[in-house]
């Protein structure tokens, strides 16, 4: 559990007398139990209550990590009848935010005394037949913070996960800096990240399907002058389900591991093996200031009068009812 001496220092963010003390950041490496969404939550639940127990008052997991990513999808013979259960399968297997999932992730980041952003796939509460790529905030409180919904889902991900909306292109003020999130290629839109660099994000959350792709995440922690934890989720042999074998990709071809990331591109610590573990580095509030100093492209280094950006953060609605 993180110590409360660690949480005293943090609270008042940024603009108080704690400018030079740190504090931890924890980046979780682990396979969910896919398709499982109850195993992988109570997985979940023991990996936050084990990163807070390593002093960080914030814990990343990867994309869509709950319950799992499709990484049946680039499999041939998309229709087959392996894949249309499989498919099935998948929508099934998410969860509502809130929900009994959800629940519980508020339960253990509250007795853990511990903030966790972590990745989830998300089922629509209307139709509940079309699932997004959800990355998920959750307060030490014990209640959520925030959610975005990828807004662009990259390629093949077009098969299985609906479009998000703006409601999630926000920071979230937490007691010791402001945080942020986004998706995997999220990072290649420009604009999404610009969104969250110009509200002042000072920690940032970039998740990946596995490993961490680190020419982003490192180009995202210089232009926003801020931390970023770069995290993706895990695929080894033991964790591809039985029934499903022959539509996973080889373990051994995909990247593992994750970085934590300094504002000026550096990265401080992170892990490149295909093994679960917990990745936890010390960050300074004083080299987010310093960095922002420098460059703050939603401050000083911007020019609005020449460009700026407009941002839709209405929830998606599909259908309306008009009142008599």
């Amino acid at each position: 559990m993180a110590t409360d001496k660690a949480l005293d220092q943090a609270k008042g963010g940024l603009e108080t007398a704690t400018l030079w003390d740190s504090f931890k950041l924890a980046a979780v490496v682990a396979a969910p139990v896919y398709f499982d969404r109850e195993a992988s939550t109570e997985k979940a639940c023991r990996l936050i209550q084990d990163a807070a127990d390593k002093g960080a008052v914030l814990a990343a997991f990867g994309e869509t990590w709950l319950p799992g990513y499709p990484w049946w999808i680039r499999s041939e013979g998309f229709s087959s009848g392996l894949q249309m259960k499989c498919r099935a399968e998948y929508i099934a297997s998410a969860i509502h935010i809130p929900g009994v999932e959800t629940d519980q992730l508020c339960s253990a980041a509250k007795q853990a005394g511990i903030d966790v952003v972590i990745g989830v796939v998300e089922r629509d509460p209307t139709t509940e037949a079309t699932v997004y790529c959800t990355l998920l905030f959750i307060g030490r409180e014990g209640k959520i913070i925030g959610r975005h919904r990828k807004l662009k889902p990259t390629d093949y991900e077009r098969r299985v996960w609906g479009e998000g909306d703006g409601v999630g292109l926000t920071t979230h003020e937490r007691p010791y800096a402001r945080i942020s999130g986004l998706n995997c290629w999220e990072h290649r839109m420009m604009l999404p990240g610009y969104a969250l660099a110009a509200q002042g994000t000072q920690i940032h959350v970039a998740v990946w399907p596995s490993g961490s792709e680190d020419i982003l995440a490192r180009a995202f922690a210089q232009q926003a002058s801020c931390y970023v934890i770069s995290v993706g989720g895990l695929l080894r042999d033991q964790d591809i389900p039985a029934p499903y074998r022959t539509l996973f990709p080889e373990p051994s071809s995909l990247d593992a591991g994750c970085s934590i990331i300094a504002p000026d591109g550096e990265i401080t610590a992170g892990t490149t093996r295909a093994e679960e573990t917990i990745v936890v580095a010390e960050v300074s509030p004083s080299r987010i200031l310093a960095a922002k100093s420098i460059c703050d492209i939603g401050g000083h280094y911007s020019r609005p009068d020449v460009l700026k950006l407009e941002v839709n953060n209405r929830p998606l609605s599909r259908i309306g009812f008009g009142k008599e």
